[in-house]
């Protein structure tokens, strides 16, 4: 049974129920303006991270970073997985797992720069992503991370890529557009199902999920234990599907506040 949550809004994380977290098996995290600041890890972040991992907590990031660029992450932080491009690559340690077939990968990659061309062309001031180099299966157009695209010709490039045939969401930093049915909830399920045999659509309660942008929707939708570091407010007025709890920190505080929620209902 899919979750609906468009219409809870934004509960202040304080306001939980205690103990209502206990039987909880797992955390989902966003990584861009979640964890980090500036595009680094924020220390208390980090530190949560790992006492999740001590706790016995499964905890996998699901970003729409690409796969070069996560490669370091997936290698050093205390998490099972991260899920990048939007669902559609998974980094296990060092082992990569694609929910394509390499010839199919081959023949969207292609399709992805005529698209990305068009963008380019077609949205003036629009630039790919600096870490673009790094992607396999989607592409990216930077909106707020080096450089600055009103919410117009952010509304154009998304329009150029699903005008092209692209699936496109917005992130706190980027457009992305990608080919295929994958997103953030079917990469989760996905990764859920390939590692631990367990499936994600039959025990929502169990699961959280922080995010802090409008590419996190569909994972607020379907997961009821969902949480938003403070910074999302900046796009608050854009969610159809918002998370149920906020934080009061933003970014890595406001993630590291949810690990101690969730860690304290671990313990009673």
């Amino acid at each position: 049974m899919q979750a609906q949550h468009a219409s809870i809004g934004l509960v202040p994380l304080t306001q939980r129920p205690a103990g209502s977290w206990r039987y909880v098996l797992g955390v989902f995290t966003d990584i861009d303006d979640t964890l980090t600041s500036e595009g680094a890890i924020t220390p208390d972040a980090l530190e949560a991270l790992g006492h999740l991992h001590q706790a016995g907590l499964h905890v996998i990031a699901i970003t729409g970073r690409p796969v070069g660029w996560s490669e370091p992450f997936a290698q050093s932080w205390p998490v099972d997985a991260i899920v990048a491009e939007n669902g559609a690559v998974a980094l296990v340690k060092q082992q990569k797992l694609y929910q394509a077939d390499a010839p199919t990968r081959a023949g969207n990659f292609a399709r992805l720069q005529h698209v990305a061309a068009c963008v380019l062309r077609e949205v003036p001031g629009a630039v790919l992503a600096q870490d673009s180099a790094g992607r396999e299966t989607d592409i990216a157009v930077d909106h707020s991370e080096f450089v600055h695209l009103n919410e117009a010709q952010i509304a154009e490039v998304v329009a150029v890529m699903r005008r092209e045939g692209l699936n496109a969401s917005v992130s706190s930093i980027h457009v992305n557009g990608w080919i295929g049915s994958h997103d953030k909830w079917q990469g989760a399920r996905w990764i859920t199902r390939t590692l631990f045999g367990r499936d994600l659509a039959a025990e929502v309660d169990r699961w959280v999920y922080v995010g802090d942008s409008t590419n996190d929707q569909v994972m607020f939708q379907h997961l009821p234990q969902s949480v938003g570091v403070a910074n999302i407010r900046r796009f608050e007025a854009e969610l159809r599907h918002k998370p149920r709890y906020i934080t009061q920190g933003e970014r890595g505080a406001g993630f590291a506040e949810m690990a101690r929620a969730l860690l304290a209902d671990r313990r009673l």
